[in-house]
């Protein structure tokens, strides 16, 4: 969920769907703020022509750790992706939504 806060340009928040645990990202000022910071994210797609929301939206995931994506992707074989850190994962959310993200 992306909402806009009076105090920061956006707050999102997800559920790692290992844990349950919630990980909010703030983003105040073009900077973003991790919590924790050692979260990531998987980004994977399953095979298929279908449109992207089918096969790509439910593989988009935050956990809180690299080991908690890597528990999600060994249960989840049907699904190729990758774990990233905040880094690429933020400059690959500005590639794909532009504008949108700053």
């Amino acid at each position: 969920m992306i909402r806009r806060l009076h105090d920061a340009d956006a707050l999102i928040t997800t559920t790692n769907p290992v844990t349950g645990s919630i990980i909010p990202v703030t983003i105040a000022s073009g900077q973003s703020t991790w919590d924790p910071t050692s979260a990531v994210v998987f980004v994977g797609a399953r095979a298929g022509e279908r449109p992207s929301a089918e096969t790509c939206c439910d593989y988009l995931n935050m956990f809180t750790g690299r080991d908690t994506a890597t528990t999600w992707t060994r249960t989840h074989t049907d699904v190729t992706g990758e774990v990233l850190t905040h880094t690429d994962a933020e400059l690959l959310g500005r590639h794909i939504f532009g504008d949108l993200f700053t």
